[in-house]
């Protein structure tokens, strides 16, 4: 039984296209014993979703993502 939660982001946690990856350390998981690794999307919108297992992934309040120098 998996209870969804939400993790707050750093724009210095997103990678270099603005996106996280699920399951992830930053979310307390163990990438070895979850789902199959998926690629979300936050800077786009400012959160993603893991369609396996519900954790929201979210920037914090105030945080941007600017992608480039």
């Amino acid at each position: 039984m998996t209870k969804s939660s939400v993790v707050e982001l750093l724009a210095s946690d997103l990678n270099a296209q603005g996106g996280v990856y699920c399951p992830s350390p930053t979310a307390d998981m163990k990438v070895w014993n979850s789902h199959p690794k998926v690629y979300l999307d936050v800077a786009r919108t400012g959160q993603g979703k893991c369609p396996y297992c519900g954790t929201v992934y979210q920037l914090k309040a105030g945080e941007h993502f600017g992608g480039g120098h």
